[in-house]
């Protein structure tokens, strides 16, 4: 049998993933799936582990599939050039995310303000800046 030697089931253990997540990565491309020998059961080595291990923490590191498949193909003496291009963008990337969330951070920690000095049995201002009438807000957040 060789050196291929693991099920999908295995495959997909060995990288605590489940084996549709293992599916997903091979109708992306981002995963080769392996000839189904006949009356048997297709079989994965130790490459198919580290490629699949390598998918798990560029996720972890917050690359999307489409620039994990980007980094899978950089090979060769440009190759440290050509991932801290694609590394720096997602740098950028979080770091206009964490922009975002720090200028959410504050919306919210000004709302609750407001909810906490609210009178009793008045409405609530949070409901009612959800509700699309008072906005309190200081810019509307659009996709």
């Amino acid at each position: 049998m060789g050196i291929l030697t693991l099920t999908i089931g295995r495959l997909a253990t060995a990288a605590n993933v489940s084996v549709e997540t293992v599916r997903y990565y091979q109708r992306r491309g981002l995963l080769p799936e392996p000839e189904r020998p006949a009356g048997g059961i297709r079989r994965y080595g130790p490459d198919d582990v580290r490629r699949l291990q390598f998918i798990c923490r560029a996720k972890a590191m917050g690359f999307n599939l489409t620039e994990i498949e980007a980094l899978q193909q950089v090979v060769g003496a440009s190759s440290c050039k050509q991932t801290q291009l694609l590394t720096a963008r997602k740098l950028a990337d979080v770091r206009r995310r964490i922009s975002g969330l720090r200028k959410l951070e504050a919306d919210l920690e000004k709302q609750l303000g407001k909810c906490v000095q609210a009178p009793a049995g008045t409405p609530c201002p949070t409901l009612d800046v959800l509700s699309g009438g008072n906005v309190a807000l200081d810019q509307p957040r659009s996709r």
